[in-house]
């Protein structure tokens, strides 16, 4: 399984265009900017598809003409934005499918022709299961309110286990219930604010990013093989050398946007 990072930042990106922060400084003199949170998994299935995804496989020398199956993971406008389907509909007609929670399926219908047969939506919700083009797919509920319900993935396929986990903060009981029976090689999980208090319980910081890995650990989700990649990422985190030590006391990486992670 190859995970591509078309975007690791949070709905500002780093740097925020307005701030002149220490973390937004040292990304915008280095030109390391993070752009929404969007990865793609072995060129056919794309999570989330926020403003800044098709441009971004497009800078990794990618094309998205091969693309199966967007799961989105909530309606906010980070992770969704809808024009990509008219944009797909002007010049292709392969299949596709575009599944999530109803308020982010429900942003995508008025980008479809009405006549038009070569897009599948469908509306999933937290524990639903299923298998699409190979992948078995698990949906989590996420903690994080956007316009409705927001969910996260768990992906299996071949043997190989992906957790992709944004936007949330601390688990709801239900997530841990879930993956019981679950061991990952890969979990993206959204650490946005560092050691900033969230704005309420939809986001993680430095505390709740390394009691969520304590909580996947204590059932066997993770282990000393799984990888963790912090995702997410916002000018709330300190410059990067400090956060990578940081997230290195979790078990955690960050890297920069483009980056492609094989399991």
């Amino acid at each position: 399984m190859d995970v591509l990072l078309l975007g690791t930042g949070a709905s500002d990106g780093v740097p925020n265009a307005w701030c002149t922060c220490p973390t937004c400084a040292e990304a915008r003199a280095s030109g390391a900017i993070r752009t929404n949170t969007s990865a793609l998994v072995d060129d056919v299935l794309l999570l989330d598809c926020g403003p800044d995804a098709p441009r971004q496989a497009q800078r990794a020398g990618r094309d998205l003409a091969g693309l199966r199956t967007v799961l989105l993971t909530h309606a906010h406008d980070d992770h969704l934005n809808p024009s990509f389907l008219m944009h797909r509909g002007w010049v292709s007609e392969r299949p596709l499918q575009v599944i999530g929670p109803a308020p982010a399926i429900g942003r995508c219908v008025d980008w479809l022709a009405p006549d038009q047969q070569v897009v599948t939506l469908t509306t999933v919700t937290a524990g639903d299961e299923f298998t699409v083009d190979g992948y078995r797919v698990l949906v989590l509920p996420a903690t994080h309110y956007a316009l409705g319900e927001a969910v996260l993935y768990a992906i299996e396929h071949e043997g190989r286990r992906l957790l992709y986990a944004t936007d949330t903060g601390p688990w709801k009981p239900a997530v841990l219930e879930l993956l019981a029976g679950w061991r990952f090689d890969l979990v993206l999980l959204e650490e946005t604010f560092g050691d900033a208090v969230p704005p309420g319980e939809g986001h993680h910081d430095f505390v709740s990013f390394g009691a969520a890995l304590d909580d996947l650990r204590g059932i066997g989700a993770l282990d000393d093989a799984s990888r963790v990649v912090a995702i997410h990422l916002g000018h709330d985190n300190p410059q990067l050398a400090e956060l990578t030590r940081r997230l290195a006391a979790f078990g955690a990486e960050a890297h920069p946007d483009l980056t492609l992670l094989t399991i």
